[in-house]
C-alpha cells in the first residue's frame, strides 16, 4: 500500500491487518518512531477531528507536521499550480495528508508526488481513514465486522464518510438500512456496486421505527456546504433527530455513531445512553490514523 485514496484500493486482508496494528498501536505493543519524519496537513477544506487527529498521531510518534489551511497565504494566490504546490510540499515532507473539495484531488496528488498520499476527504466522494477510524470502532463495540446489520442515516447522497463506510463493510458481508429523504438517498453507484457483491440494503426514509434491528446506527448531518441552492438545504435540514426514546427496543449490542461534527440529528440526550459511541469513536481517529502512517512509512 502505496497511497490510501478510496476503500476499493484495500483487500479484506490490508483492512484487517490495519485493524490489527491500530490495536496494538493502542495498546502499546507497537511503538511507532516517526523521529526526523514530516507529514504535510494540506487541508483546504475546514477540518477539525480530521486535522488534529492527524497531527496528534504524527507527534505521538516523534515526527513533526507543517499544516497548510486554505490556500490564503500560499503562492497559489500569485498563480502556482496545484501540480507545482504538491511538487513543492513533496521536498519538505515525507507523506502528504490532503482534504479538498474537489473530488479525485488526492488520486491526482498521488500521481504527482512521489511521497505516499492520503486522502482526508475529497468532496462528496470518499473519506477512507474515516471509514478505517469507523471500521476500528465497530470491531472494537462488536468484537467482529462479519455480517453486521449497518443503519446509515442522513445525508446519503453528499456524504462522503457513509460512501467509504458502505464499501468497506460490504467486504465483510454487512446487510444495509439506507435511511435518507429521497432527496439525498445513496448514489446509485454505491448500490451498483453492493448488488454486484450481493449485498443486501433496504432504503426508508424514517429512523423511528427502523433502527430496533441494527447493530449500528451511523448518522451523518445534513451539509449545508454542499447544497448549491439554501432553498434546498431548508426543506431537509432537521428531517432526522435520533432521540433516547428511540431506543427503548434496540439491540443490547446497538451503537449510535458519528463522524461529527453534529448539528441537530442526534439530541443530548442520547449522550448519556449506553448506546452512544461517536466520542470514543473520534479518539479511535489517533491510533487508526497512527497505524495508516506507520504502515505507509514502512512500519511493521
Amino acid at each position: 500500500m502505496k497511497n490510501l485514496i478510496s476503500m476499493r484500493d484495500l483487500t479484506k486482508e490490508e483492512i484487517l491487518h490495519l485493524m490489527e496494528t491500530a490495536s496494538k498501536i493502542e495498546a502499546g505493543k507497537i511503538v511507532p518512531d516517526m523521529t526526523r519524519k514530516v507529514a504535510a496537513l494540506l487541508f483546504f477544506e475546514p477540518s477539525t477531528r480530521t486535522m488534529f487527529s492527524f497531527d496528534t498521531a504524527m507527534k505521538r510518534m516523534n515526527g513533526q507536521t507543517i499544516i497548510m489551511s486554505g490556500t490564503k497565504n500560499t503562492s497559489a494566490k500569485k498563480g502556482e499550480t496545484f501540480a507545482d504546490t504538491l511538487e513543492t510540499i513533496a521536498q519538505y515532507a515525507d507523506i502528504i495528508i490532503m482534504r479538498s473539495p474537489t473530488e479525485g484531488a488526492a488520486r491526482y496528488a498521488s500521481e504527482v508526488v512521489d511521497v505516499p498520499v492520503v486522502n482526508a476527504g475529497d468532496g462528496a466522494n470518499q473519506h477512507p481513514t474515516q471509514a478505517l477510524l469507523d471500521l476500528y470502532s465497530i470491531i472494537k463495540t462488536q468484537g467482529s465486522l462479519e455480517n453486521l446489520k449497518i443503519g446509515l442515516a442522513g445525508d446519503l447522497r453528499f456524504g462522503r464518510t457513509v460512501h467509504s463506510l458502505a464499501q468497506a463493510m460490504a467486504v465483510f458481508g454487512a446487510e444495509f438500512k439506507f435511511i435518507s429523504p429521497s432527496f439525498l438517498e445513496m448514489p446509485q453507484y454505491i448500490k451498483d456496486d453492493l448488488d454486484e457483491m450481493g449485498i443486501k440494503y433496504e432504503e426508508c426514509d424514517d429512523v423511528e421505527g427502523n433502527i430496533d434491528d441494527l447493530d449500528i446506527l451511523y448518522v451523518t448531518r445534513i451539509q449545508r456546504e454542499r447544497f448549491a441552492d439554501p432553498e434546498d438545504y431548508e426543506k431537509v435540514k432537521g428531517s432526522y433527530i435520533l432521540r433516547k426514546n428511540m431506543l427503548t427496543n434496540v439491540k443490547e449490542n446497538f451503537k449510535v455513531m458519528h463522524p461529527l461534527p453534529r448539528v441537530d440529528e442526534i439530541h443530548t440526550d442520547v449522550d448519556d445512553t449506553e448506546f452512544a459511541y461517536y466520542f470514543p469513536q473520534a479518539k479511535n481517529g489517533v491510533y487508526t490514523r497512527e497505524a495508516i502512517i506507520h504502515l505507509l512509512l514502512g512500519g511493521k
